[in-house]
């Protein structure tokens, strides 16, 4: 099955945003030096944003283990969890440290992206498979 490799590699990385995400927003809940003082163009309440982060980890945890065993649900929760995942960055590129924002919205594209290849290299080598038997293309 072609692919496997890509998504096994993009469930870590979602796995390691989740888990990025929700260090962040306990750094959020306990008041951390990177938050204080910081603007925040949506989330202005640090305790809001601490929740949001929370939340947006675990989805895109659960995401990553669920991409790791394979399943279709998984590559739902992954491209939601990804989309959280980028939106939140975006939405946090404002204050000391716009690189890092940066940094987390284009993994979280990667991971999309990852994710979207993986059923076109499915379908591309089932195509590629029939017409070495000489039968027509499956779509």
């Amino acid at each position: 099955m072609r692919g496997v490799g890509r998504v096994a590699f993009v469930a870590v990385l979602l796995f390691l945003a989740g888990f990025i995400n929700i260090l962040y927003g306990f750094g959020a809940l306990g008041g951390a030096r990177v938050f204080v003082g910081d603007t925040r163009y949506i989330l202005t309440n640090v305790n809001a944003l601490g929740w949001v982060l929370i939340i947006i980890g675990v989805i895109q945890l659960t995401g990553g283990v669920s991409l790791m065993s394979g399943a279709a649900y998984g590559r739902v929760i992954g491209v939601i969890a990804a989309s959280l995942g980028a939106i939140g960055a975006l939405l946090s590129i404002g204050g000391r440290y716009p690189w890092w924002s940066l940094a987390v919205f284009f993994l979280c594209i990667y991971i999309v992206h990852g994710i979207m290849l993986y059923g076109q290299d499915e379908r591309a080598a089932e195509g590629a498979e029939a017409g070495a038997l000489g039968g027509p293309p499956r779509t």
